[in-house]
């Protein structure tokens, strides 16, 4: 007796999940056309195609939307304005997104409750932001100093009750009193010198990469002041990292999950916060890191907790759901979920929306109780799901262009199809 071939759900197949323009967009296989520049507006995209017959409707929905954004920043509101934050109904509410006029102002505080890095009861906030405030001060400090500073400050400091005037003019040290740990030509393992040109490297590569984030965003990217402090900020943030952390160190791409945190601290109305916004960024990018850290640790890469593992979940996630699109990619095009997803997953889809987009999407995979890597993966596989039409028309080489250069779409759909999933799963 044969096996009854699993149905597709109807709704994967309605218009809904598709944007309007997808019947069309790459049906010809002309050169994609140029990506439009990054914006980091929150203003929701406007609807220059709309009949004159459909304006009752579209302000009937704008009336219903505005209502519910009212709504919803209301309950926001009255959740982070108690003296004891219940968590679980913070995360509830937030889960269902944060208003876009309100999010600016929200989101900062948002964030760190939802992150751990603010504790649930506010009387505490105060003596915690000023305790690791201070701390990363002192990381910065301990971790950043040049050699030479090491050296001349350990001099300082013994020469400190001798001398407190001839301490506070001289620099250097005299041969005699340099010790071989402490020359610079000294290939010991606990010499600060060898260290330091160790970690030369590491710090180019962050470099590098950091001048490269988001480069139609002036806030990253330019000459002007701003970006050069905030490219110094991310800089010294994952070169701290790196050296806490030497399991990991640092991987490329660490830059780009990293920016968003910052530009969102560092846009906080409220000017104290605004001002820390570097140690609050790095101790929130490790709490965001630690839910995801076995992505990035290449010993684990083949392990059951490893990216190939995380990839495979994804790929299982789509089999559950659609079977049809999943053996239309990994059977007869053989589309890898590698060749696309690594991407995805690594960077919490940073590379595959405009910013603004990306922080909605952030609000709902930092506040799902589930967890932030099933959120992902079930965001990926809607993902998939949103261009079925479209893949199960490709070929190999279509499908992977597809993938690895996303639709822009209609990022509500997308949360929603992604939620439904869960629904389905439960």
């Amino acid at each position: 007796m044969m096996k009854k071939k699993k149905q597709v759900p109807e709704w994967m197949n309605s218009s809904l999940w598709s944007s309007p323009s997808d019947h069309h967009r790459f049906s010809p296989p002309s050169p994609p056309p140029p990506p439009p520049p990054v914006s980091v507006r929150e203003d929701p995209p406007t609807n220059h195609n709309a009949s004159p017959s459909s304006s009752s409707v579209d302000s009937s929905a704008s009336a219903s939307s505005a209502a519910d954004d009212i709504s919803s920043q209301t309950q926001l509101l009255t959740e982070l304005s108690r003296k004891m934050i219940d968590m679980r109904e913070l995360r509830r509410v937030a889960s269902q997104g944060i208003p876009r006029a309100a999010a600016p102002a929200l989101r900062p505080t948002l964030w760190k409750l939802l992150l751990g890095y603010l504790p649930s009861d506010r009387a505490l906030w105060s003596s915690e932001l000023t305790k690791k405030r201070s701390q990363y001060r002192h990381f910065k400090d301990d971790l950043l100093m040049n050699p030479s500073e090491i050296t001349r400050r350990i001099y300082n400091s013994a020469a400190h009750d001798i001398d407190d005037a001839k301490s506070e003019t001289r620099i250097l040290l005299s041969r005699s009193q340099i010790t071989h740990e402490d020359h610079p030509l000294s290939l010991g393992k606990t010499s600060i010198w060898n260290q330091f040109f160790q970690d030369t490297e590491l710090i180019e590569q962050i470099d590098r990469d950091v001048k490269r984030t988001h480069p139609d965003i002036h806030f990253f990217s330019g000459d002007s002041q701003l970006a050069k402090s905030n490219q110094d900020a991310l800089k010294s943030i994952l070169i701290i990292f790196a050296k806490l952390n030497p399991g990991i160190r640092y991987v490329q791409g660490m830059n780009e999950v990293l920016a968003p945190l910052f530009y969102v601290f560092k846009n906080d109305p409220d000017e104290e916060n605004a001002a820390f916004a570097e140690a609050d960024t790095f101790f929130c990018f490790v709490e965001l890191l630690s839910g995801f850290q076995d992505n990035f640790c290449q010993q684990l890469d083949n392990s059951i907790v490893g990216i190939r593992s995380t990839i495979t979940r994804l790929s299982q996630l789509l089999k559950e759901h659609d079977e049809e699109l999943w053996r239309h990619l990994e059977v007869t095009t053989e589309v890898n979920p590698q060749f696309y997803a690594f991407r995805w997953i690594t960077l919490l889809l940073t590379q595959e929306f405009n910013f603004s987009d990306i922080l909605h999407i952030w609000d709902v995979i930092l506040s799902d109780p589930e967890g932030p890597q099933e959120t992902l993966l079930r965001i990926c596989c809607a993902m998939l799901i949103l261009v079925r039409r479209r893949l199960l028309a490709g070929d190999f080489t279509s499908n992977l262009k597809l993938l690895q250069s996303y639709p822009s779409t209609n990022i509500s759909h997308l949360l929603h199809v992604a939620n439904k999933l869960r629904v389905q799963s439960g």
